[in-house]
């Protein structure tokens, strides 16, 4: 495969990454200082400069074909929309992490219902929503500036965003869910419009909320709430599809996942595995995949967690399905020979041409534990040499 990308490219690109990246050891030693008030916003904002030449320029060496700034702006993936309008409730403190498991190859999540910022926890509004920064729009508008290559960008989903807000106490300002999500699409395509003007030609939505329609947990607590998974579900796609409609020219994909955790296992001091959802993609799949509109579906395959290749059968012939196989929740290398294997066995449900290969999620980001940098680079080398195997 070619080690360069044009725009007419993007759609049909063999190798993929999801967004987030290791922070390099500088800008995390300044996070760590400001988060003491040892340092300022300026000197933090020059270290989240400094990291992004940085990992623009390793994956540029490397030979990526689409770049990412590895989301090292944002201390959440899901502060592409949170921090980018104005009308969720502010808590006056963050306890949203409190009582989170430690426990490796285990699930874990935080409180939802605790104080902590909007979308990463369940808050109600206290007045319509609107834009008030664009956030992607910014990062893309620094990294494309220094990227040789075709930068792409994550933006959030309607329904992670849907699942996130706390409707029971909104309803003074949204009568229903219906009229919140219709401010979720119009302030979404305002993000999206604003990247297209600005040259961006690959955006990304994170959509890791649709694995709980497959979760039990997460089935039984929308219940408790008086929802109809069904209709949530019904709901949330016709508006992802209506986030993207009618930007010509643009690649969409959408990341499915069951949540990216990791914990340090204290026998050994390594980054071990954990998430937030179980289940298989099995009872979603044959709505999910042939209902959406995206172009590429960016899927989580790394473990037999993720349950087998059959779902690939619903995929329609004009989709690229980006297999997740390579862990972002070890430092483990992935052989060469086992993700020829797993590729092989992906293609028995849906033909090669229509795949594609990727990391499982992001590798972490600015507030994070993740595997040692070097780690993650040479695992982004091995998926560019499965790829030139596979695809030529």
């Amino acid at each position: 495969m070619s080690t360069t990308a044009t725009m007419t490219d993007l759609r049909n690109l063999r190798v993929d990454q999801v967004g987030g990246l290791c922070a390099p050891a500088a800008l995390r030693r300044v996070f760590d200082e400001y988060k003491r008030a040892d340092a300022g916003e300026s000197e933090l904002d020059r270290a989240k400069d400094d990291a992004i030449r940085h990992v623009i320029a390793r994956q540029e060496a490397i030979g990526y074909p689409i770049l990412t700034d590895g989301e090292l702006r944002r201390r959440n993936f899901q502060e592409s929309f949170s921090e980018a309008v104005a009308g969720f409730e502010v808590p006056a403190e963050d306890k949203s992490m409190e009582g989170v498991s430690l426990q490796p190859y285990a699930r874990a999540e935080q409180n939802f219902s605790a104080p902590g910022p909007a979308i990463r926890t369940r808050r109600r509004v206290v007045e319509r929503l609107r834009l008030a920064r664009n956030v992607p729009l910014s990062e893309y508008q620094f990294s494309s500036k220094i990227a040789a290559r075709p930068v792409k960008v994550t933006v959030l989903s309607p329904d992670r965003i849907s699942q996130r807000f706390d409707w029971q106490q909104s309803k003074a300002i949204y009568p229903d869910m219906d009229a919140f999500l219709a401010d979720v699409v119009k302030i979404s395509r305002q993000i999206i419009g604003e990247l297209v003007d600005a040259g961006c030609r690959y955006i990304q939505i994170d959509a890791p909320g649709y694995t709980a329609y497959v979760d039990k947990i997460s089935l039984d607590r929308m219940r408790a709430r008086g929802e109809d998974p069904d209709e949530n579900m019904k709901r949330s796609i016709a508006a992802d599809n209506a986030v993207i409609a009618g930007f010509d020219g643009v690649t969409f994909g959408i990341h499915l996942c069951k949540g990216n955790p990791r914990t340090i296992d204290p026998a050994t001091g390594k980054v071990m595995p954990q998430w937030h959802r179980e289940g298989h993609y099995d009872g979603i799949a044959e709505r999910l995949f042939a209902q959406l509109k995206h172009d590429r579906l960016l899927l989580e395959y790394d473990d037999e967690r993720s349950g087998s290749f059959a779902p690939l059968r619903y995929v329609p012939k004009q989709k690229i399905v980006v297999l997740g196989l390579v862990t972002t929740k070890r430092a483990d290398l992935e052989s060469l020979d086992l993700l020829r294997l797993r590729i092989d066995e992906a293609s028995k449900y849906l033909p090669v041409e229509q795949l594609a290969l990727s990391p499982q999620c992001g590798f972490g980001g600015l507030d994070s534990i993740s595997i040692p940098e070097e780690d993650q680079w040479r695992k982004f080398e091995r998926i560019l040499e499965t790829a030139r195997q596979v695809w030529g």
